[in-house]
């Protein structure tokens, strides 16, 4: 259930940097390729993972607990930005879908469920990022930093929960 509900999460920061994208042409273009560089990152997150898991066996638990609490705080302390940047759509798609490898590398480490994680990423990453690009369009209402802080407190809820394991 975890890796649903981090998939999910994983996608938040998408949702609000695409609610300040006004004038996006191919909604679905952009909503697909983010979706795919959020399980792509996440595959190579895994393996990583798996393979840091053999070599640090007795640090792998606390070691992916602090990775998803850094990057909930990050998400936590991250600016939220007025205008949008200058650099193409698809290049800001990269820089936000690399949280998703952290993340992953953290459930790699756990040998969490890898497929389930990537779908849920995927799948939400898309229709949340295409359902920003279109809201984004349309109204004022939901361009704030609300969605970032909640995915950041749950990602550090979730790595306190898997320190108690």
């Amino acid at each position: 259930m975890q890796e649903v509900v981090a998939g999910i999460l994983m996608s938040f920061d998408v949702v609000a940097l695409y609610l300040i994208a006004t004038n996006v042409k191919a909604k679905w273009l952009l909503a697909l390729w983010t979706a795919l560089l959020h399980m792509i990152f996440p595959l190579i997150g895994y393996r990583f993972g798996e393979w840091i898991a053999v070599y640090l066996n007795n640090w792998a638990t606390s070691l992916s607990t602090i990775l998803l609490f850094f990057v909930g705080l990050q998400l936590l302390l991250s600016k939220k930005d007025e205008s949008f940047p200058a650099i193409s759509l698809p290049i800001i798609a990269i820089f936000a879908s690399i949280d998703t490898f952290s993340v992953s590398l953290s459930f790699g480490m756990l040998n969490l469920e890898k497929y389930v994680f990537i779908i849920s990423a995927g799948l939400s990453t898309f229709l949340l990022s295409y359902a920003a690009l279109v809201v984004a369009q349309k109204t004022t209402i939901l361009r704030n930093n609300a969605l970032k802080k909640i995915a950041g407190l749950l990602l550090i809820v979730m790595s306190i929960m898997l320190l108690k394991w």
